[in-house]
C-alpha cells in the first residue's frame, strides 16, 4: 500500500529549472568551470504538485557518472527541511538560507562529497556527465543534527517518502 501511495504522489510532484531542461545542458555558471562570480552558483529550482500531507522536502544533487565508477554517484548538494509551502530555491541560494530568513531560515544544507556544506558544481575531467537533481517529499521534518550528509538523510527518510521528482542535466 505504501508503494502505491509513493507512485500516486510521483505522478503529481514535478521538479524543474528555468535554465535547465530535463536532459538539457547544465549552464557553466552552475559548474566549477564558470568564470569569476559566475561560477559555482546553485541553479534556480522550482517544484509543483506538493501534496497536503507533505511536512518537508529534501533535495539531493549527484553526478551519476562520477569517475569513481558506475553506481557511485558524487554528491554536489544536499538540502533538507525545505518547507512544503516553498515553491523553489532561487539562483545562488546556497549558503544564504539564514541571511534570506523567512521561509528559508529553517532550511539546512548538508555536506557534499567535498566534505563542505552547500552547493559545489561539477567539474569532471570528461564531458557527458548526468547531474541528477532529486526532490523528496516527506511526511515529517527531519532532525539530523549539525552535520547533515546524504547518507544520514537517506537513513532518516526511510519509510517517510511520500513522493519524488527528478530533473537530469548534462554536463
Amino acid at each position: 500500500m505504501e508503494r502505491e501511495a509513493v507512485t500516486m504522489a510521483q505522478e503529481t510532484l514535478k521538479l524543474v529549472s528555468p535554465y535547465i531542461g530535463n536532459e538539457g545542458r547544465l549552464p557553466r555558471k552552475y559548474s566549477g568551470d564558470g568564470q569569476g562570480a559566475r561560477k559555482d552558483m546553485s541553479p534556480p529550482l522550482e517544484w509543483y504538485g506538493v501534496r497536503e500531507e507533505v511536512q518537508s522536502l529534501a533535495l539531493v544533487v549527484e553526478d551519476v557518472d562520477a569517475p569513481d565508477g558506475p553506481g557511485v554517484p558524487w554528491t554536489h548538494w544536499v538540502v533538507v527541511n525545505i518547507p512544503p509551502g516553498l515553491r523553489g530555491l532561487p539562483e545562488g541560494f546556497s549558503g544564504k538560507e539564514e541571511a534570506m530568513g523567512g521561509e528559508y531560515a529553517g532550511i539546512k544544507e548538508g555536506n557534499n562529497d567535498w566534505k563542505v556544506p552547500g552547493w559545489r558544481g561539477p567539474k569532471p575531467p570528461t564531458s557527458g556527465h548526468h547531474i541528477r537533481f532529486k526532490l523528496y517529499a516527506l511526511d515529517q521534518t527531519l532532525r539530523l543534527g549539525n552535520k547533515v550528509t546524504k547518507e544520514r538523510l537517506v537513513d532518516s527518510m526511510d519509510g517517510h517518502v511520500v513522493g519524488e521528482a527528478e530533473l537530469v542535466a548534462m554536463f
